[in-house]
Protein backbone atom coordinates (compact mmCIF):
# COMPACT_ATOMS: atom_id res chain seq x y z
CA UNK A 1 0.00 0.00 0.00
CA UNK A 2 -0.28 2.15 -1.79
CA UNK A 3 0.50 1.71 -5.74
CA UNK A 4 0.33 5.69 -6.65
CA UNK A 5 3.67 7.16 -5.04
CA UNK A 6 6.72 8.83 -5.80
CA UNK A 7 10.15 8.00 -4.52
CA UNK A 8 10.87 11.35 -3.52
CA UNK A 9 7.86 13.68 -2.67
CA UNK A 10 9.86 16.64 -2.73
CA UNK A 11 9.96 17.19 -6.83
CA UNK A 12 6.00 17.48 -6.64
CA UNK A 13 4.45 20.49 -5.96
CA UNK A 14 3.98 21.52 -2.48
CA UNK A 15 1.12 22.16 -0.32
CA UNK A 16 1.89 25.50 2.08
CA UNK A 17 1.53 25.04 5.67
CA UNK A 18 -0.89 27.87 7.13
CA UNK A 19 0.67 30.38 9.41
CA UNK A 20 -0.38 29.42 13.36
CA UNK A 21 -0.61 32.67 13.98
CA UNK A 22 -3.18 33.20 12.01
CA UNK A 23 -4.69 29.86 11.09
CA UNK A 24 -7.67 28.49 13.08
CA UNK A 25 -6.73 25.46 13.73
CA UNK A 26 -9.59 22.75 13.96
CA UNK A 27 -10.25 21.33 16.98
CA UNK A 28 -10.98 17.21 17.10
CA UNK A 29 -14.51 16.69 18.74
CA UNK A 30 -14.61 12.93 18.48
CA UNK A 31 -12.96 9.58 17.24
CA UNK A 32 -14.88 7.05 16.52
CA UNK A 33 -13.72 3.16 16.08
CA UNK A 34 -15.61 1.69 13.06
CA UNK A 35 -17.57 -1.60 13.78
CA UNK A 36 -16.63 -5.08 11.26
CA UNK A 37 -19.28 -6.11 9.21
CA UNK A 38 -19.71 -7.85 5.71
CA UNK A 39 -20.98 -6.45 2.34
CA UNK A 40 -22.01 -7.46 -0.45
CA UNK A 41 -21.59 -12.02 -1.29
CA UNK A 42 -19.42 -11.76 2.37
CA UNK A 43 -16.73 -9.42 1.66
CA UNK A 44 -15.38 -7.92 4.86
CA UNK A 45 -15.83 -4.16 5.41
CA UNK A 46 -15.54 -1.70 8.61
CA UNK A 47 -18.20 1.11 8.83
CA UNK A 48 -16.22 4.34 8.82
CA UNK A 49 -18.78 6.66 9.93
CA UNK A 50 -21.33 3.87 12.20
CA UNK A 51 -20.37 5.74 15.25
CA UNK A 52 -20.78 9.28 13.96
CA UNK A 53 -23.36 11.54 14.62
CA UNK A 54 -24.82 12.62 11.30
CA UNK A 55 -24.73 16.07 11.53
CA UNK A 56 -20.99 15.82 11.00
CA UNK A 57 -21.78 13.57 8.56
CA UNK A 58 -23.45 15.80 5.69
CA UNK A 59 -22.79 15.17 2.71
CA UNK A 60 -21.59 12.55 3.48
CA UNK A 61 -23.77 9.11 3.94
CA UNK A 62 -21.29 6.51 5.12
CA UNK A 63 -17.83 4.94 4.10
CA UNK A 64 -16.93 1.15 3.90
CA UNK A 65 -13.43 0.16 4.20
CA UNK A 66 -13.13 -3.06 2.37
CA UNK A 67 -10.40 -4.91 3.60
CA UNK A 68 -7.80 -5.38 4.31
CA UNK A 69 -8.09 -8.99 3.44
CA UNK A 70 -5.21 -11.36 2.00
CA UNK A 71 -7.54 -13.70 -0.05
CA UNK A 72 -7.01 -17.22 -0.39
CA UNK A 73 -7.67 -18.93 -3.50
CA UNK A 74 -11.49 -19.04 -4.34
CA UNK A 75 -12.52 -16.46 -1.80
CA UNK A 76 -12.79 -13.25 -3.32
CA UNK A 77 -16.24 -11.72 -2.98
CA UNK A 78 -18.17 -9.00 -4.53
CA UNK A 79 -21.83 -7.92 -4.85
CA UNK A 80 -24.99 -9.20 -7.12
CA UNK A 81 -26.76 -6.60 -9.00
CA UNK A 82 -28.31 -4.32 -7.11
CA UNK A 83 -29.76 -0.36 -7.55
CA UNK A 84 -29.33 3.07 -6.30
CA UNK A 85 -30.86 6.16 -6.75
CA UNK A 86 -30.70 9.71 -5.25
CA UNK A 87 -26.70 10.16 -4.51
CA UNK A 88 -23.09 9.17 -5.84
CA UNK A 89 -21.06 5.94 -4.96
CA UNK A 90 -16.93 6.46 -4.77
CA UNK A 91 -15.34 3.58 -5.06
CA UNK A 92 -11.52 3.82 -4.51
CA UNK A 93 -9.13 0.79 -4.59
CA UNK A 94 -5.96 0.99 -3.01
CA UNK A 95 -5.14 -3.19 -3.62
CA UNK A 96 -6.57 -5.11 -5.62
CA UNK A 97 -9.10 -5.66 -8.52
CA UNK A 98 -12.44 -5.10 -8.85
CA UNK A 99 -14.91 -4.94 -12.28
CA UNK A 100 -18.01 -2.42 -12.56
CA UNK A 101 -20.77 -2.71 -14.65
CA UNK A 102 -23.98 -0.62 -14.49
CA UNK A 103 -27.56 -0.77 -16.71
CA UNK A 104 -26.89 2.76 -17.81
CA UNK A 105 -23.54 1.63 -19.75
CA UNK A 106 -20.64 2.29 -17.70
CA UNK A 107 -18.20 0.51 -16.22
CA UNK A 108 -14.96 -0.83 -16.33
CA UNK A 109 -12.25 -2.24 -14.21
CA UNK A 110 -10.44 -0.65 -11.65
CA UNK A 111 -6.83 -1.30 -9.66
CA UNK A 112 -3.89 0.07 -7.67
CA UNK A 113 -5.05 3.66 -6.90
CA UNK A 114 -7.98 4.02 -9.16
CA UNK A 115 -11.57 5.30 -8.69
CA UNK A 116 -14.65 4.97 -9.59
CA UNK A 117 -17.38 7.46 -9.44
CA UNK A 118 -20.77 6.43 -10.11
CA UNK A 119 -23.71 9.20 -10.08
CA UNK A 120 -26.69 7.12 -9.84
CA UNK A 121 -28.52 10.25 -9.92
CA UNK A 122 -32.42 9.17 -10.85
CA UNK A 123 -31.17 5.35 -10.51
CA UNK A 124 -29.36 2.44 -12.22
CA UNK A 125 -28.40 -0.99 -11.41
CA UNK A 126 -25.24 -2.37 -10.74
CA UNK A 127 -22.74 -5.25 -9.73
CA UNK A 128 -18.95 -5.28 -8.56
CA UNK A 129 -17.33 -8.13 -8.96
CA UNK A 130 -13.20 -9.32 -8.80
CA UNK A 131 -12.12 -10.43 -12.03
CA UNK A 132 -11.76 -14.42 -12.04
CA UNK A 133 -8.20 -14.59 -12.07
CA UNK A 134 -8.52 -13.01 -8.64
CA UNK A 135 -10.93 -15.21 -7.49
CA UNK A 136 -8.91 -18.63 -9.21
CA UNK A 137 -5.27 -17.02 -7.46
CA UNK A 138 -6.20 -14.93 -4.08
CA UNK A 139 -4.47 -12.03 -3.38
CA UNK A 140 -4.41 -8.74 -1.64
CA UNK A 141 -7.74 -6.84 -1.74
CA UNK A 142 -8.03 -3.11 -0.04
CA UNK A 143 -10.35 -0.49 -1.10
CA UNK A 144 -13.03 2.26 0.52
CA UNK A 145 -16.73 3.07 -0.54
CA UNK A 146 -18.06 6.48 -0.02
CA UNK A 147 -21.61 7.63 -0.37
CA UNK A 148 -22.00 11.22 -1.35
CA UNK A 149 -25.50 12.74 -1.00
CA UNK A 150 -26.90 15.10 -4.04
CA UNK A 151 -29.09 17.89 -2.94
CA UNK A 152 -32.65 17.42 -3.74
CA UNK A 153 -32.41 19.43 -6.78
CA UNK A 154 -29.59 17.08 -8.34
CA UNK A 155 -31.55 13.71 -6.84
CA UNK A 156 -33.34 12.69 -10.51
CA UNK A 157 -30.51 13.88 -12.98
CA UNK A 158 -28.92 11.32 -15.48
CA UNK A 159 -26.48 8.73 -14.01
CA UNK A 160 -23.24 8.69 -15.19
CA UNK A 161 -20.13 6.99 -14.65
CA UNK A 162 -16.50 8.56 -13.79
CA UNK A 163 -13.09 6.35 -14.37
CA UNK A 164 -10.41 7.91 -12.67
CA UNK A 165 -6.96 6.01 -13.48
CA UNK A 166 -4.29 6.37 -10.65
CA UNK A 167 -1.63 7.89 -12.59
CA UNK A 168 -4.28 11.17 -13.04
CA UNK A 169 -5.01 11.50 -9.26
CA UNK A 170 -3.37 15.02 -8.36
CA UNK A 171 0.04 14.14 -6.64
CA UNK A 172 1.35 16.53 -3.61
CA UNK A 173 3.51 17.49 -0.48
CA UNK A 174 3.44 18.61 2.31
CA UNK A 175 5.57 21.66 2.66
CA UNK A 176 8.56 19.63 4.48
CA UNK A 177 8.00 16.19 1.83
CA UNK A 178 7.08 14.52 5.36
CA UNK A 179 3.33 13.53 3.81
CA UNK A 180 2.22 12.77 -0.01
CA UNK A 181 -1.23 13.41 -1.19
CA UNK A 182 -3.16 12.20 -3.45
CA UNK A 183 -6.04 14.46 -4.06
CA UNK A 184 -8.59 12.31 -6.03
CA UNK A 185 -11.27 15.30 -5.71
CA UNK A 186 -11.75 18.62 -4.90
CA UNK A 187 -8.93 21.11 -4.23
CA UNK A 188 -6.33 22.14 -1.49
CA UNK A 189 -4.15 25.10 -1.66
CA UNK A 190 -5.08 25.81 -5.49
CA UNK A 191 -3.86 22.29 -6.22
CA UNK A 192 -6.99 20.39 -8.10
CA UNK A 193 -7.91 16.85 -8.33
CA UNK A 194 -9.45 15.23 -11.35
CA UNK A 195 -12.52 14.07 -9.85
CA UNK A 196 -16.02 15.85 -10.95
CA UNK A 197 -18.88 16.24 -8.20
CA UNK A 198 -22.01 17.40 -8.12
CA UNK A 199 -21.71 18.17 -4.20
CA UNK A 200 -18.64 19.91 -3.42
CA UNK A 201 -16.16 18.06 -1.58
CA UNK A 202 -12.75 17.35 -1.23
CA UNK A 203 -10.78 13.43 -1.17
CA UNK A 204 -7.39 13.07 -0.55
CA UNK A 205 -5.56 9.93 0.42
CA UNK A 206 -2.54 10.94 2.60
CA UNK A 207 1.12 8.84 3.73
CA UNK A 208 2.51 10.54 6.72
CA UNK A 209 5.65 9.37 7.17
CA UNK A 210 6.78 8.28 10.82
CA UNK A 211 7.21 10.71 12.75
CA UNK A 212 5.82 13.42 10.00
CA UNK A 213 2.96 16.34 10.95
CA UNK A 214 1.15 17.89 8.12
CA UNK A 215 -1.09 21.25 8.48
CA UNK A 216 -3.20 21.29 5.72
CA UNK A 217 -5.28 24.45 4.69
CA UNK A 218 -9.12 23.74 4.96
CA UNK A 219 -12.10 25.24 3.60
CA UNK A 220 -14.17 26.95 6.61
CA UNK A 221 -17.65 25.92 5.09
CA UNK A 222 -16.60 22.45 4.57
CA UNK A 223 -16.91 19.79 7.27
CA UNK A 224 -13.82 17.95 8.11
CA UNK A 225 -13.05 13.77 8.45
CA UNK A 226 -10.35 11.69 8.71
CA UNK A 227 -10.33 7.74 8.76
CA UNK A 228 -7.27 5.58 9.09
CA UNK A 229 -6.26 3.36 6.64
CA UNK A 230 -3.42 1.61 7.68
CA UNK A 231 -0.60 2.82 10.83
CA UNK A 232 -0.92 5.17 13.79
CA UNK A 233 -1.24 8.63 14.78
CA UNK A 234 -2.75 11.55 15.88
CA UNK A 235 -4.97 14.48 15.19
CA UNK A 236 -5.13 17.96 15.55
CA UNK A 237 -2.99 20.14 17.95
CA UNK A 238 -4.07 18.28 21.01
CA UNK A 239 -2.91 15.31 19.17
CA UNK A 240 -5.94 12.55 19.98
CA UNK A 241 -4.38 9.32 18.95
CA UNK A 242 -6.22 7.33 16.27
CA UNK A 243 -5.11 4.44 13.73
CA UNK A 244 -6.49 1.99 11.38
CA UNK A 245 -10.23 1.97 11.47
CA UNK A 246 -10.64 4.84 13.78
CA UNK A 247 -12.62 8.50 12.15
CA UNK A 248 -11.61 11.61 13.65
CA UNK A 249 -14.37 14.53 13.74
CA UNK A 250 -12.98 18.22 13.62
CA UNK A 251 -14.75 21.00 14.87
CA UNK A 252 -15.03 24.40 12.82
CA UNK A 253 -11.98 25.74 11.65
CA UNK A 254 -9.62 26.62 8.48
CA UNK A 255 -6.72 24.07 8.49
CA UNK A 256 -6.30 20.88 10.32
CA UNK A 257 -3.51 18.64 11.48
CA UNK A 258 -2.77 15.06 11.07
CA UNK A 259 0.68 13.33 12.85
CA UNK A 260 2.34 9.90 12.54
CA UNK A 261 3.59 8.17 15.39
CA UNK A 262 7.38 7.70 14.94
CA UNK A 263 7.10 3.91 15.24
CA UNK A 264 4.88 2.22 13.05
CA UNK A 265 3.35 -1.42 13.50
CA UNK A 266 5.27 -4.01 10.62
CA UNK A 267 2.16 -4.10 8.67
CA UNK A 268 2.31 -0.16 6.63
CA UNK A 269 5.82 1.87 6.93
CA UNK A 270 3.57 4.99 7.32
CA UNK A 271 0.40 6.26 8.59
CA UNK A 272 -2.07 5.90 6.01
CA UNK A 273 -5.44 8.07 5.85
CA UNK A 274 -8.04 9.45 3.99
CA UNK A 275 -9.19 13.06 4.43
CA UNK A 276 -13.19 14.23 3.54
CA UNK A 277 -14.35 17.45 3.30
CA UNK A 278 -17.61 18.67 1.93
CA UNK A 279 -20.22 21.44 2.12
CA UNK A 280 -23.39 20.26 3.90
CA UNK A 281 -26.23 19.90 2.18
CA UNK A 282 -28.41 20.83 4.86
CA UNK A 283 -31.63 18.91 3.53
CA UNK A 284 -33.94 16.43 5.00
CA UNK A 285 -32.19 13.00 4.34
CA UNK A 286 -34.51 9.79 3.97
CA UNK A 287 -32.30 6.94 3.79
CA UNK A 288 -32.93 3.09 3.13
CA UNK A 289 -31.01 0.07 1.79
CA UNK A 290 -29.94 1.87 -1.52
CA UNK A 291 -31.65 5.09 -1.85
CA UNK A 292 -30.45 8.08 -0.56
CA UNK A 293 -33.69 10.51 -0.57
CA UNK A 294 -35.11 13.28 1.02
CA UNK A 295 -38.35 11.56 1.62
CA UNK A 296 -40.50 8.18 2.92
CA UNK A 297 -42.64 8.83 0.03
CA UNK A 298 -39.49 9.55 -2.29
CA UNK A 299 -38.30 6.10 -0.65
CA UNK A 300 -41.22 4.68 -1.47
CA UNK A 301 -41.32 6.12 -5.17
CA UNK A 302 -37.76 4.50 -5.68
CA UNK A 303 -38.89 0.77 -4.27
CA UNK A 304 -41.66 0.85 -6.92
CA UNK A 305 -39.05 2.11 -9.88
CA UNK A 306 -36.81 -0.62 -9.16
CA UNK A 307 -39.63 -3.24 -8.67
CA UNK A 308 -41.39 -2.10 -12.20
CA UNK A 309 -38.02 -2.13 -14.04
CA UNK A 310 -37.95 1.52 -14.25
CA UNK A 311 -34.33 1.71 -12.71
CA UNK A 312 -32.40 -0.42 -15.57
CA UNK A 313 -32.27 -3.65 -16.37
CA UNK A 314 -29.33 -6.34 -16.33
CA UNK A 315 -27.43 -6.17 -19.71
CA UNK A 316 -27.91 -9.70 -21.53
CA UNK A 317 -24.15 -9.25 -22.02
CA UNK A 318 -23.87 -9.25 -18.10
CA UNK A 319 -20.88 -11.78 -16.14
Amino acid sequence: MPAVTVDNPLTLPRVTTPDPAVANARPVLTVATAPEGYEGEGFPVRRAFAKINTKYLDPFIMMDQMGEVDYAAGEPKGTPWHPHRGFETVTYIIDGTFIHQDSHGGGGVITDGDTQWMTAGSGLLHIETPPESLVMSGGLFHGLQLWVNLPAADKMIAPKYQDIRGGSVKLLSSEDGGALLRVIAGEIDGHQGPGSTHTPITMIHASVNPGAQVTLPWRSDFNALAYGLAGTGSAGQERRPFGMGQAVVFGDGDSLTIRADGNQDSRSANLEVVLLGGLPIREPVAWYGPFVMNSHRELQQAMEDFQAGRLGTVPTDAH
